[in-house]
């Protein structure tokens, strides 16, 4: 067998290994809760933000998770808005960043920062929004 030959084929096989790879990668299980829209958009009113990237395999993990409802969170890509995301710390994606929260005696508690995919249950604790019903 040529070396040119040998070659090929092993080009090809590492396309194939790539490409399988590709397609067999864990996804985000869809959510187990409906009546995500009013948790999302209770996120943006305390202003909780994400941080990620386009190309952040759990950035796209997190925003499975809420499905279309991720149009209602206020979201940062940090490839177009660096600047921002490098003013808020942000050095992993994605990241959830919590606003400071003063309560009603004027008592402030403050802000939370969670990196990495973060659970919808723990964005409720940590928010106070109702995350919705579990399916």
């Amino acid at each position: 067998m040529s070396s040119d030959k040998r070659n090929s084929i092993i080009t090809l096989v590492v396309i194939v290994i790539i490409i399988a790879g590709v397609f067999l990668l864990p996804k985000a299980a869809p959510s187990k809760y409906t009546g995500l829209d009013s948790f999302a958009q209770c996120l943006t009113d305390k202003g909780v933000v994400m941080y990620g990237a386009y190309w952040c395999v759990h950035c796209k993990n997190q925003k499975a998770l809420f499905g279309d409802s991720f149009k209602k969170v206020t979201y940062v890509e940090c490839t177009e808005k660096a600047e921002e995301c490098t003013a808020a710390g942000v050095n992993s994606y994605p990241t959830w960043i919590f606003p400071d929260f003063v309560d009603q005696t004027g008592s402030t508690t403050p802000g939370r920062i969670f990196r990495g995919e973060v659970p919808l249950e723990t964005l409720a604790d940590e928010s106070g929004c109702e995350l919705g019903i579990k399916q």
